[in-house]
């Protein structure tokens, strides 16, 4: 053999065994590295994969105990006693029932919920849906003769429409199946009730004046002109009113059904009487007088409890209360019993108006909104009595006290609920009047 052949021979195969021999150190060190590293985690931790995940009880009140110190830390004020969540959208409407116990919502994802207030300081609430007929939402909402009775006002492309829903008893007497509660029925409906107009307000009363028999009446109050009376029981139409103004704001309904007023983008204030029959039916209504003071328009009203003042808030920066209980029909005007400046101020120190006003059923309280800032002064003095800022993430599109004391844990609270474009609808307690 050529001797240079075998050397290469050699040479080839003694390079393959050193080869051999590396490859077969390294991947044995990698093995005993591999088993190593396990064996040091198993006994560091000789459970760590048989520990069962963390029941599903523990995580769910972990997550409760973290969503409550969250809702505790957005209740900045001390008023602010509870929030109704659930809803979709900006919420456009809210009312009491006759007892306080029940409040309905209406909200533009197209729900209306009616939830009970058994305990204002309750962790949750029971509620009751109703889903409007296909194409309506609902913008405003008033309770009938009974908390089982409720008016709706909806807005369609075709106009507004009206509908009255009768709620249905539960066949069952299983509470927490209220999902499967059976819907209410329309008892009575009406469809473009103001043309293509939509209802911005709609407010409702006992009728309790005079020769009164009872009946909840309810105005309608249209973003046109024009606002309408109803029967809430029948749905009949008791009368209309024209402002013959631009554009109304908002109408009210006196607590004792005598009296109807609206603001309307002008300095002065339409009243007018309702009129009722020996029967205690609604016989007409008339115009009675006009409240003359302001200097800018009215931007909001609403009645006292006993029926005889009205409380107004305007542009020029100032809040008024007048005496209505006067022989108008004599010719005698209403009179202006107290100026209030607006104690509500911008970062520049311009004054504010009031978008919304509610007085309180005692008579002593006035409740105040701009944007999303929330009031409370004193009917007597005007004095500021709290001020709630940021009351809700966004403008507050509705105002309203219950009518009567409500229960909260041991005691009772005299409540207020305020509804926003956040989705929201709070709840709060009146301040101290001392």
């Amino acid at each position: 053999m050529d001797p240079v052949l075998a050397l290469t021979i050699v040479s080839v195969l003694l390079g393959a065994v050193i080869a051999l021999a590396f490859f077969n150190s390294y991947f044995g060190k990698r093995r005993s590295e591999v088993q190593s590293v396990a064996k040091a985690e198993l006994q560091s931790d000789p459970k760590k994969h048989q520990r069962p995940p963390p029941p599903k009880k523990s995580h769910f009140k972990a997550h409760s105990h973290s969503a409550a110190d969250k809702d505790q830390n957005k209740r900045h004020h001390p008023l602010d006693l509870n929030t109704l969540k659930g809803h979709g959208d900006s919420v456009t409407g809210i009312s009491f029932s006759s007892d306080g116990r029940s409040l309905a919502t209406a909200c533009a994802d197209g729900v209306v919920r009616v939830f009970k207030l058994d305990n204002a300081s309750s962790k949750s609430f029971k509620f009751m849906r109703m889903n409007l007929p296909a194409g309506g939402h609902p913008t405003a909402v008033a309770f009938s003769d009974d908390v089982s009775s409720i008016v709706i006002a909806s807005q369609t492309l075709t106009g507004s429409s009206l509908y009255m829903y009768g709620e249905e008893k539960p066949k069952g007497s299983n509470e927490n199946k209220q999902a499967k509660l059976p819907l209410p029925e329309i008892k009575w409906e009406h469809h473009k009730v103001h043309e293509k107009k939509a209802i911005i307000t709609l407010v409702g009363t006992t009728a309790s004046y005079g020769s009164a028999d009872g009946s909840t009446i309810i105005a309608s109050c249209s973003e046109g002109t024009d606002i309408i009376l109803w029967h809430g029981r029948t749905g009949k139409i008791l009368g209309n009113v024209d402002t013959n103004q631009l554009k109304n704001t908002m109408t009210a309904i006196s607590p004792n059904g005598r009296f109807i007023a609206a603001a309307a983008f002008t300095a002065d204030v339409k009243v007018w009487e309702i009129v009722y029959s020996k029967d205690g039916s609604v016989k007409e209504v008339l115009k009675a007088m006009q409240l003359k003071g302001h200097k800018s328009a009215v931007t909001w009203l609403c009645f006292a409890p006993n029926s005889e003042q009205i409380i107004t808030a305007s542009k020029d920066g100032s809040i008024r209360i007048w005496n209505i209980n006067v022989r108008y029909h004599l010719d005698e005007d209403p009179k202006t019993l107290k100026v209030f400046p607006i104690p509500l101020h911008d970062s520049s120190g311009a004054t504010l108006h009031y978008d919304r006003l509610c007085i309180s059923p005692d008579g002593r309280i006035l409740a105040a909104t701009h944007g999303s800032t929330l009031q409370w002064l004193c009917v007597e003095t005007g004095k500021v009595l709290d001020t709630a800022d940021k009351a809700h993430e966004g403008d507050i599109t509705c105002i309203l006290w219950a009518p009567k004391i409500i229960p909260m844990g041991d005691g009772e609270v005299l409540l207020l609920a305020t509804a926003g474009v956040d989705k929201k609808v709070k709840l709060w307690a009146a301040p101290s009047t001392r």
